[in-house]
């Protein structure tokens, strides 16, 4: 089979992928498992090749944008991992000061994806940075199962710290008008939750299929929240329901929305996961969630 269409795999296949995705299955353990759905035609090479992400051919915003000033700088995070690398973009006809944007990657790095999409954040009007939590052990290394291993080996509140940094960075960088959001998906949207509960001046969150908050914590919260779930993601939309009640019990302001026949990262336009229709829909409402809290 030259060519494999999303149609032609069980989604039993894209389940799989997410526990190896999220390490609660080997490598090893993955390709026997793998090896189960290789049939008429499809071999377990062809299947890894089709589930793995591809970066080359699906970067929407280039690194050198002429929109766009992008570049990578470095900020403090002396309770974190001291010194963290982060993309920071902007517009470059941006007039006056601009809402910011904290731009929070999966459980593998600042891989391409993510600064793709920090600078479509920036193209609609944002100052946007996207730190790398692989900063302390050099950085995303170019490959995103390396890179799982990597932030698998960093401190758990060190990285917290890290992300919760990085606004405090952008909140008073000359750019800034002041009022700074989130956005972050997969482990990224449990850090945006995270900081929704311990940042009272966050102007707005934005998790995608992120792990909720301990019911306990939501009364913390002061931002608006824009909630974005997969309803094929049971692992993570199966905690919906109390986030919920939590939040309607605290009298918070909050926008849910379950895209059907949507699988955990559906917005990684980089994986066959992509839902074109979903993706694109809460991006809008993303923007526009942002326009409305950050100017």
């Amino acid at each position: 089979m030259s060519q494999i269409n999303k149609e032609d795999v069980k989604q039993e296949v894209f389940d799989l992928y997410d526990d190896y995705a999220h390490s609660r299955i080997t490598r090893r353990g993955f390709m026997e498992k793998l090896s189960l759905y290789a049939v008429g035609g499809l071999t377990v090479p062809a299947l890894m090749s089709f589930l793995m992400p591809n970066y080359e051919d699906n970067i929407q915003v280039k690194a050198d944008d002429p929109r766009l000033k992008s570049e990578y700088i470095h900020y403090d995070s002396p309770n974190g991992g001291g010194s963290i690398k982060a993309l920071l973009s902007k517009p470059v006809d941006a007039k006056g000061k601009l809402g910011g944007i904290v731009v929070v990657h999966e459980n593998r790095g600042l891989n391409p994806y993510i600064e793709d999409v920090a600078r479509r954040a920036a193209l609609a009007g944002f100052i946007t940075i996207a730190p790398d939590a692989l900063t302390p052990l050099g950085g995303y290394p170019g490959n995103d199962d390396a890179g799982r291993e990597m932030q698998a080996k960093r401190d758990k509140g060190e990285m917290e710290q890290d992300f919760i940094d990085a606004f405090n960075y952008l909140k008073n960088n000359k750019d800034c008008n002041g009022k700074v959001g989130v956005v972050g998906f997969c482990y990224g949207g449990g850090i945006a939750n995270m900081m929704a509960v311990r940042l009272p001046d966050l102007a707005a969150a934005v998790p995608f299929y992120g792990a909720q908050p301990a019911v306990e914590d939501v009364p913390k919260i002061k931002a608006p929240l824009m909630l974005q779930y997969a309803a094929l993601d049971t692992r993570i939309t199966g905690g919906w329901p109390a986030y919920e009640a939590a939040l309607k019990a605290n009298n918070k302001k909050y926008e849910a929305f379950i895209y059907e026949n949507a699988n955990h990262g559906f917005h990684n336009d980089t994986t066959p996961r992509y839902d074109k229709a979903a993706a694109e829909l809460a991006w809008k409402r993303t923007i526009d969630f942002f326009k409305a809290n950050l100017s």
